[in-house]
């Protein structure tokens, strides 16, 4: 029987101070992509987290499909966005890959800041 392994936390951005995209991130085969976006050192402005998606590890498009960490009703379908927006404050999130339809070979991870603050996004890859 194999032996599952251990889920893997890699920083993406730690702690960028503008507009940033993380190297990328080799996913193939993950069962799970989870994702925690923070801002902190705000002073105005806002910052908005992006992933973005390869099948081939060159090409890379927008992944629509984020899985929100919000609550629901059971009646309720979970809630998929593009991105998480922080607002204009210091805010964490935590975001997840819906990989029941989808499979990828690598992402990226990017931080677009509107003025300040400082941005971190951290990824947990369970395979």
């Amino acid at each position: 029987m194999a032996h599952p392994t251990k889920p893997v936390l890699i920083t993406a951005l730690d702690g960028v101070t503008a507009t940033t995209t993380s190297s990328a991130i080799n996913i193939e085969n993950a069962k799970k992509v989870t994702f925690l976006f923070s801002r902190t050192d705000h002073g105005s402005g806002k910052t908005v987290f992006t992933v973005t998606a390869s099948l081939d590890g060159t090409t890379f498009t927008a992944y629509n499909k984020l899985v929100a960490n919000a609550a629901n009703a059971n009646t309720e379908t979970v809630l998929r966005a593009a991105n998480y927006d922080t607002g204009t404050a210091n805010a964490s999130a935590i975001y997840s890959m819906d990989l029941q339809y989808d499979t990828f070979k690598e992402i990226k991870v990017v931080a677009t800041e509107t003025t300040d603050g400082t941005h971190t996004a951290k990824v947990l890859i369970e395979r």
